[in-house]
């Protein structure tokens, strides 16, 4: 008898589907097919609801005069629908996250009026990694933690922009890598320029900032990094520091460069 309630209250309802929850609850879902393509368009609680998002989905993939302005609140549909809606209709291509691909670029639209910028470089990583955002810093979940999306470009999660990196072009939703440019991409590591000289200054936390030192090179100023964990581990140091990775370097030029670095008196001594 219930299941007989349901299909009448379906009947009349094209894309509209009865199911139940665990708890005995009717709900209804809304999916529809184009071009082969079966997409579903959410749950509701009335079949009334449920076809009206049947309906709004439809009109989005049939009328190409829709554009992103017209979407509304009041639409049955929620924005981040829309775009994948509108994205297969104009590229032929689905993806279940809010893209829309452009001629080199795709954008990631986290709102109707914040966008952001990739290459089509990053399209098969950000089509099956939602981004969340929280104030000014965006993060996927990946294997279960969350990781701040600049750390694909070389951006450190403690960067700082204007100090760490820039965006060239001013825009910091533009995160194609032509517009980044990174200048710290070492742990501890900051760089600044000084009568035309570029100076690399070390510092590590343990208590407060500490100096470890100023170096006339980045490779340089990364493994005095690497070092000063080092010595703060011998003294007695249990806090888990990150070392710097240095890529292409031999252990032998590294254990020389090592070797020959000077790092301040007072992590040489520091006692916990």
């Amino acid at each position: 008898m219930k299941d007989e309630k349901k299909a009448l209250q379906t009947k009349y309802f094209p894309g509209v589907f009865p199911a139940s929850k665990k708890n005995g609850e009717v709900y209804y879902r809304a999916s529809l097919t184009y071009r082969r393509k079966h997409i579903s368009l959410g749950s509701h609680s009335t079949p009334e609801q449920a076809h009206k998002a049947y309906l709004e989905g439809l009109r989005l993939l049939t009328n190409n005069e829709i554009t992103f302005r017209h979407y509304g609140e009041s639409s049955p549909l929620s924005f981040e629908k829309w775009v994948c809606l509108l994205n297969f209709r104009d590229n032929g291509i689905y993806f279940g996250n809010p893209i829309y691909m452009g001629q080199k670029l795709f954008y990631y639209y986290m709102s109707p009026t914040h966008i952001l910028k990739f290459d089509p470089d990053d399209l098969f990583y950000f089509s099956s990694h939602k981004i969340m955002r929280r104030g000014n810093h965006y993060f996927v979940a990946d294997y279960g933690m969350q990781v701040n999306i600049g750390s694909r470009f070389g951006i450190k999660n403690y960067a700082v922009c204007g100090v760490d990196f820039r965006f060239r072009n001013g825009d910091s939703t533009d995160f194609r890598r032509e517009n980044l440019e990174i200048w710290n991409t070492y742990h501890g590591v900051r760089c600044t320029q000084k009568n035309g000289r570029f100076v690399y200054t070390v510092r590590i936390h343990i208590k407060g900032s500490y100096v470890v030192g100023k170096y006339s090179t980045e490779l340089e100023a990364a493994i005095a990094y690497n070092k000063a964990i080092d010595v703060l581990k011998k003294n007695g140091i249990t806090k888990n520091y990150m070392p710097n990775y240095i890529e292409g370097l031999s252990p032998r030029k590294y254990a020389e460069i090592y070797s020959k670095l000077d790092i301040s008196q007072s992590i040489l001594h520091y006692k916990p």
